[in-house]
């Protein structure tokens, strides 16, 4: 029984491996296979990277269109006007004045309701 069991497991060793492969490997060459068919695989990848480099070139087409419906004033304006625009941007409501001096000079009645359009008191 023992002789039995020494001589079937090594020709289990031989059946599983064959050349150096698994005999349940059903093709060693499969990560190989798509070189087969290498000028049907060239033309596919050549595709995917045309429709990648349209998409690219459409996208950015349309970066410029959306570029152009912006106003954007120191390229949509007239030189003249970018100086106007410098000098309306440095000026402000109130210029030299505090609010309390314009609340002192008033002569406003500050318990008068409130004047709401339309509503006869």
């Amino acid at each position: 029984d023992l002789a039995s069991t020494t001589t079937s497991s090594p020709k289990s060793k031989e059946d599983q491996v064959v050349n150096g492969h698994d005999e349940k490997e059903n093709n060693p060459f499969a990560e190989y296979m798509w070189m087969e068919n290498e000028e049907d695989f060239n033309r596919q990848v050549e595709e995917e990277l045309q429709e990648q480099e349209f998409l690219d070139r459409c996208f950015q087409e349309m970066l410029e269109e959306e570029d152009q419906d912006w106003f954007i004033p120191s390229r949509d304006l007239p030189q003249g006007m970018g100086q106007l625009q410098q000098q309306l941007n440095g000026l402000s409501v109130g210029d030299g004045h505090s609010t309390e001096d314009i609340l002192s000079k008033s002569n406003l009645n500050p318990d008068a309701k409130e004047f709401v359009p339309g509503v006869k008191y």
